[in-house]
């Protein structure tokens, strides 16, 4: 199968970047898009069918020029974060998913009444910072595991009415910028160069050193390998048994280094994907890209020209400083792909608020 590279919708709505994606469990019907307009966007990636019967007269009237790419539907909007909104976790049965992000709070939301079943936060125990990531964990979706700009892994027990921390995991020297779960086990990665797992029945902690500040993580099916997104423009398949790197995925002109550009894997772990930051080259028109490799060859497969959005929704021109226009770019940060890497369809959003879903046609 060739590597998806059609726009199937756009998902309009959000008033500012978009920070975090996320699929509904499987099967993966809905979008999660968590913004920095300190909202949350819940969508149905496939465009609305028409009101009118195709016979009508309406119908025969917008069918000369129907749009290149259709919208999606937005269904649902989440407000009560008072900060930007950074992750964004959906517990399995898909009643229930958490957030976190500038309010040194996790949210747990209940999905149909729109409203937030638990904070953890406020108290003496809590995060002191920016939470950069929330994950579900454990039984029944039990635990929510959250990583702070505070250098600090917190479990929270989301069945118990205490507000404390089950157990805080303090070993980074840095802010940790993404946690991934699987089992007992808890895999942080840290600005401090470090992937650290935790396996929390032993009481054990394996720490790998990457070098340069970790930005993303992503583990396989299976959890014999961890994809790791670094800051020297490098994405590593790490082995998690003997800690060696498997593949090493880069480009000359791919270039991550200041920014936290997500990495995943999809296409049935076929591919390797991230988003750019842009400055190397930026883009015409508020243009993003998306590249993606060969897992198994570490071959570019693929490098995508994402728009803005839609035609009509180019970027607000902006003068810099020095009086010039400023050229802006559409920094893609986040990236999800349907029924975690397995499923037949991914979406990509950033700076321009567009969440923009690819799909096999």
């Amino acid at each position: 199968m060739a590597f998806p590279d059609k726009p199937i919708s756009h998902l309009l709505g959000s008033n500012g970047p978009v920070h975090a994606l996320t699929y509904s469990a499987s099967p993966g019907t809905y979008i999660l898009a968590g913004s920095a307009d300190r909202s949350i966007r819940l969508y149905n990636p496939q465009p609305s069918t028409s009101i009118h019967p195709a016979s009508s007269h309406i119908t025969k009237k917008n069918s000369a020029n129907p749009p290149a790419v259709p919208e999606g539907r937005l269904i649902q909007t989440y407000s009560a974060h008072g900060y930007e909104v950074l992750s964004l976790s959906v517990a399995s049965d898909n009643a229930r998913f958490a957030s976190s992000g500038g309010d040194r709070s996790v949210f747990l939301w209940d999905v149909a009444s729109a409203q937030t079943l638990r904070r953890f936060g406020g108290t003496q125990q809590s995060h002191s910072a920016r939470i950069n990531c929330v994950c579900f964990a454990g039984e029944d979706d039990s635990l929510l595991v959250s990583g702070s700009l505070d250098a600090s892994v917190r479990i929270w027990d989301v069945k118990s009415n205490s507000l404390k921390p089950v157990q805080v995991l303090t070993e980074a020297r840095d802010s940790i910028s993404a946690v991934a779960v699987r089992g007992p086990e808890i895999v942080s990665g840290s600005v401090d160069g470090r992937v650290r797992t935790y396996d929390v029945r032993m009481g054990r902690c394996v720490t790998d050193v990457i070098g340069p500040s970790v930005t993303s993580l992503c583990l396989t099916r299976d959890g014999k390998a961890a994809l790791v997104g670094s800051l020297d423009s490098k994405v590593r398949l790490m082995d998690r048994e003997s800690g060696g790197c498997l593949k090493t995925y880069s480009n000359p002109e791919w270039k991550n280094e200041d920014l936290r550009v997500q990495s995943i894997l999809g296409g049935k772990e076929q591919y390797v994907l991230a988003g750019d930051e842009m400055t190397g080259t930026p883009g015409r028109n508020g243009e993003g890209r998306l590249w993606a490799w060969d897992v198994l060859s570490g071959e570019l497969k693929a490098k995508l020209t994402v728009p803005w959005g839609p035609a009509g929704h180019e970027p607000k021109k902006s003068i810099g400083k020095d009086g010039k226009l400023k050229e802006r770019s559409n920094v893609l940060s986040c990236i999800a792909w349907r029924d975690n890497g397995f499923g037949d369809q991914y979406c990509v959003s950033g700076t321009s608020g567009i969440v923009t879903v690819f799909g096999y046609h």
